[in-house]
């Protein structure tokens, strides 16, 4: 029979991560400036149209900030359109277009691709709209980013999806 100890060990199961080669903190940068230059190419001229430069001019001009909901309202449109351009190489390969063209991708801790819906909506979609809260967005994505300092270099947004970014072989 079995001691019943309550100071025993857990007998947990612990997640082994991938044996890929984690990526290093220079390629996801750099692949985070390629999706955010094909983002800001995409929606700038879609914010122009849409009357959010305006709106924006005119609330600096008063000495206010855009309202929360306009704020709301852009940062959806964002992630709709940033979930339209990556959907097929996140589908395909577990990659960004960035991330693809620096050789680098996403896994789960097994090493296996992530389906593209639960890195939609479990990497990218929780820290994008939390940056965009006020006050207190700026600190979220900070902190989100500067977790990458750790040593299993995993952000926020990776342990909240259960993803690392490895090399691509």
């Amino acid at each position: 029979m079995e001691d019943q100890n309550p100071y025993r060990s857990p007998d947990a199961v612990v997640a082994e991560i991938s044996d890929g080669e984690l990526a290093d903190r220079g390629s996801r940068l750099g692949a985070a400036l390629i999706d955010g230059i094909i983002m800001l190419v995409l929606l700038l001229p879609l914010m122009y149209v849409g009357g959010y430069w305006t709106m924006a001019m005119e609330a600096a001009t008063a000495g206010e900030r855009v309202g929360f909901g306009a704020t709301l309202m852009w940062a959806l449109i964002g992630f709709a359109a940033f979930a339209v351009v990556q959907y097929v190489p996140l589908n395909a390969s577990g990659q960004t277009w960035g991330k693809k063209l620096l050789g680098i991708k996403i896994v789960d801790m097994a090493g296996a691709k992530p389906p593209a819906l639960r890195l939609l909506g479990l990497r990218y979609m929780p820290w994008h709209l939390g940056s965009n809260l006020p006050f207190i967005g700026w600190l979220l994505g900070l902190v989100n980013i500067l977790m990458i300092f750790r040593a299993d270099r995993r952000c926020g947004h990776d342990l909240i999806a259960g993803t690392q970014v490895v090399k691509a072989r």
